[in-house]
Formats: structure tokens, C-alpha cells, sequence
């Protein structure tokens, strides 16, 4: 029996289809949001809060393996305290319950947020680690939090590997997230950035996880990042695959901070999430890589899909959810 938490998320889903796909009985915790998928007799859903620890004990019973993947992304002061709740909290809770339960094998999903990603003139790899100094978020800090946790579990007996991936492309919600960036490039969206990241197919991390979870591996984190690639040339690609019109007009920081500031106003007004804050656009104009290569020495027959493959079948689900 496997246990996968946040299963209303885009890699809980797609590591459950997978899983599915794989003969696999999975319980798959998910909390506010219903899950995403079809009825399976392979598939138990679970309403469950990681903060809820009697709940996280009986949704254990049975359990032999652990994906952790629940968690939560945000840029935005207002949501401070329920990143380092959940992000923190919530994963001591579930390596705490893991522990008592007496699991094999926890997998957990952490983000190379953790690693601090602002860095400039170096590339990122699994030995660095989050400080004030290289990192520009909250969201950062509390994943490198949650991973002390991981790590603290790891030194009590836990069997447990860490992953980190990038930005993770997929068919998710796309009104949120980074699958937000194919709405608005669909709508034809006029700007681009010239900034550079790493971005990840999302059945890549589904795939390396199992993998990960099959071996016996243990106590070590690997950066999940297919590709090295400016924003430009992503949402060119987007663009081209959707046949809109690509980015023509280039985002300066002077213009980004700005955008940025219209946007927290916005925000205040509406309620809503803004679509971008200082943190999102300073991190949009870095140039930062990341060094995918220790996964490859640990799983030599892992190879990442291409980036031109992950953007047509991202969207080419994304026109048949939203624009049947």
C-alpha cells in the first residue's frame, strides 16, 4: 500500500496516475481541494490534513511507502504563516508518524528553493543549501525548514530520499502556479523575460520519484531539473505550439518592479493573489542553472523528456480541459 499526500496537486495526481499505472493500491490524501481523478479500485481517497496528526496516524495503517508531496506555494506576505505551517509543520508531522508507523520508505518533495536559488555566478547543485543571502522568498526558507525535518527523521531511522525539483511544467490548474504561464501565453501575453531557470517535465518527477522509492537509496536529495532554459524561449515555445503570437516586448527590472507594485495594489483591492510580486519578478530576471547530474549517476538510465515534447503535451491537455 502507498500513501501519496497532497493528491489534489499537479505531481500528486500525476505520481498517482503513475503509480496506478503501475499496479500499484494507492491511498491518496488530499485536503481542501477534491482529487483530480478518475475512480480507480486501485485508488482510496483520503480527506486529511498534514496538520491533523491523528488523521495522518490512521491514514498510515497498511502503508508500506510514502510520497510526500503535499505543501504550499505562495510569494505573498499575507501567506507567511500557512507556508511555514504547512511547509514545516506538516512535514515533521509526517516524518514523525512515518517514524511510529514504522514505514520502509518515505520519498519527499522539497524544491530547489530549498538550495537557494539566486546565484548568479554559479550553478546549483545538491551540496548548497538556503541562506538569507541567496534567496529572495519566504516560500525558499520553508522548504529548507521542511527539510531539516526530513533530515532530522533521516538521523531518528527514517529510510527517506529528498528531491528538488524546478519549475515543474504540467497540465494544472491554469490559473495558478507555473501552469499559469500557458494561460497567458495563450492569451497572448506581450512580455517576456530574459532570465534563465531550470524547468522540469512533471512525469519526469513522477518517474525519478519512483525510481528513487525502488531503490535503495537513502539519505540523499537530488535536484529534479530537465533543462536550462531562458523564459523567452519557453514562452516561445508555448507561443508556437498553441499558434499565438510569441513575447515581443522585453521586461527590464525597472518595468518589472513596477508591474510589480501595481500588482500588490491590485491585489489589496481584489482579494486575489497578484499574478506577480517583487519576489517572482526578481527571480524572472536571474540567470541561474542548475546541475541535474548526480540523478543520472544514481539512476544511469533515467533520461528527461525534451522540453519541446513536455510543451506539447502540456498543451495539448491544457486545450482539452479549458477550451473543449
Amino acid at each position: 500500500m502507498v500513501l501519496v499526500t497532497g493528491g489534489a496537486g499537479l505531481v500528486g495526481k500525476t505520481l498517482i496516475e503513475t503509480l496506478i499505472q503501475n499496479g500499484e493500491t494507492v491511498k491518496a490524501l488530499y485536503h481542501h481541494s477534491a482529487l483530480p481523478l478518475k475512480e480507480s479500485p486501485q485508488l482510496i481517497p483520503v480527506q486529511c490534513s498534514i496538520l491533523d496528526v491523528m488523521g495522518l496516524e490512521e491514514a498510515l495503517q497498511d502503508v508500506d511507502e510514502v510520497y510526500h508531496c503535499a505543501g504550499l506555494v505562495s510569494f505573498h506576505k499575507k501567506n507567511v504563516h500557512s507556508l511555514f505551517k504547512t511547509n514545516v509543520e506538516g512535514t515533521a508531522n509526517m516524518v514523525n508518524t512515518a517514524l511510529s508507523a514504522g514505514i520502509k520508505k518515505l520519498v519527499h518533495v522539497s524544491s530547489v528553493a530549498a538550495l537557494g536559488r539566486i546565484r548568479e555566478h554559479e550553478t546549483i547543485n545538491e551540496s548548497m543549501n538556503w541562506t538569507p543571502e541567496t534567496s529572495n522568498s519566504k516560500y525558499g526558507h520553508s522548504k529548507y525548514l521542511g527539510e531539516l525535518e526530513v533530515w532530522r527523521a533521516i538521523e531518528e531511522g527514517l529510510n527517506a530520499v529528498i528531491v528538488n525539483p524546478s519549475i515543474i511544467i504540467g497540465p494544472g490548474n491554469w490559473d495558478k502556479g507555473s501552469t499559469a504561464i500557458f494561460k497567458n501565453i495563450y492569451r497572448q501575453f506581450p512580455w517576456y523575460s530574459t532570465g534563465t531557470t531550470g524547468f522540469v517535465d512533471v512525469r519526469d518527477v513522477a518517474d525519478a520519484m519512483v525510481a528513487l522509492m525502488k531503490s535503495n537509496i537513502s539519505a540523499e536529495r537530488f535536484i529534479l531539473s530537465g533543462h536550462n532554459e531562458s523564459y523567452q524561449n519557453l514562452f516561445n515555445c508555448i507561443a508556437d505550439t498553441f499558434h499565438k503570437k510569441r513575447p515581443s516586448k522585453k521586461v527590464t527590472p525597472f518595468l518589472a518592479r513596477i508591474v510589480a507594485f501595481l500588482e500588490s495594489i491590485k491585489s489589496g483591492i481584489t482579494g486575489k493573489e497578484a499574478l506577480i510580486t517583487r519576489e517572482t519578478a526578481a527571480t524572472a530576471m536571474a540567470h541561474v542553472k542548475f546541475d541535474n547530474s548526480k540523478l543520472k549517476q544514481f539512476l544511469p538510465g533515467f533520461n528527461y523528456r525534451s522540453l519541446e515534447e513536455t510543451v506539447q503535451y502540456t498543451c495539448n491537455e491544457l486545450l482539452k480541459q479549458h477550451l473543449r
